[in-house]
């Protein structure tokens, strides 16, 4: 696993999969990264230790780095999970996550509520209910990687 250390999405993350993992009898490297060499480092390391594959975390500062993930995971050949359709779109292997054509939606439905005139302060707490699962097949396939029918079938988007 690939994070950016020491943001509140970052670290809930990380503890929820070690112990996931934990329970699971899997083990778990989890690789901070704070700059782009961080990154390739990461990618480096992970090979090393023998990965399998590279789950890359959630936030801002690795969606800046969307390009640079997705080359290393090619160079490295190594399978990633992304937790955004857009890493997907233009290389991923994987994405989940929340919907942010979803979420835009909903922020316009806040927006027009206020301007309505409800207050702010009034509206409820809204979590995305809606997750994408895409699989980009052009990837697999330079990976050398066979992707089950039953988990094509799951998928929201199979990019060919």
């Amino acid at each position: 696993m690939l994070v950016h250390p020491n943001t509140h999405e970052t670290e809930t993350e990380r503890k929820e999969l070690l112990a996931a993992a934990q329970s699971a009898g899997q083990p778990l490297i989890v690789l901070d990264a704070v700059s782009g060499g961080d990154i390739e480092r990461a990618f480096a390391t992970a090979t090393q230790r023998g990965a399998g594959a590279v789950l890359i975390g959630v936030g801002p500062f690795v969606n800046s780095y969307r390009e640079q993930l997705i080359a290393l995971a090619a160079r490295h050949a190594v399978p990633a999970i992304h937790f955004q359709r857009e890493f997907a779109e233009v290389g991923g292997l994987i994405s989940y996550g929340t919907s942010q054509t979803d979420a835009y939606r909903q922020a316009g439905v806040y927006a027009g509520r206020i301007l309505k005139g409800e207050k702010p302060g009034d509206l409820p707490v809204v979590q995305a209910t809606k997750f994408e699962f895409v699989i980009n097949l052009k990837t697999a396939k330079a990976l050398g990687l066979e992707i089950h029918p039953q988990l094509l079938a799951t998928a929201d988007d199979v990019i060919e």
